[in-house]
């Protein structure tokens, strides 16, 4: 019985990582101006995670695993009152925005690097 549950979950987590996957959010500004913005790849890169797929979520967007740290120790935080829990929370934020901002850098060099060499 323990072992058709199993794969009953197993299969409720495919349909709703298909049902997800096809029903992300479009970015309005690659949609408008076709440029990346910072938060772009986060979704992906969140679907990715819940499928168990560290290495592609790293890949798709480097700072989710700081981002859900951040919220969800945040969530802690406010319910149990930690200790040293607001510098916790300032230095995972700070960490989280300093990630996003170098691999935006990194994947904007890239692309021009690509339009320069064509």
């Amino acid at each position: 019985m323990i072992i058709f549950a199993k794969h009953i979950r197993t299969f409720e987590m495919i349909v709703f990582s298909q049902w997800v996957e096809n029903h992300l959010l479009t970015c309005p500004s690659k949609h408008f101006f076709h440029v990346d913005c910072p938060g772009c790849g986060l979704q992906r890169s969140i679907l990715s995670l819940f499928e168990g797929n560290f290495i592609e979520s790293f890949r798709l967007y480097p700072a989710t695993i700081p981002i859900l740290f951040c919220f969800i120790f945040t969530a802690l935080h406010l319910k149990f009152d930690i200790k040293h829990g607001a510098e916790i929370i300032k230095w995972s934020y700070i960490l989280s925005v300093t990630i996003i901002l170098v691999s935006y850098v990194y994947k904007m060099y890239n692309i021009y690097l690509l339009v320069k060499i064509t």
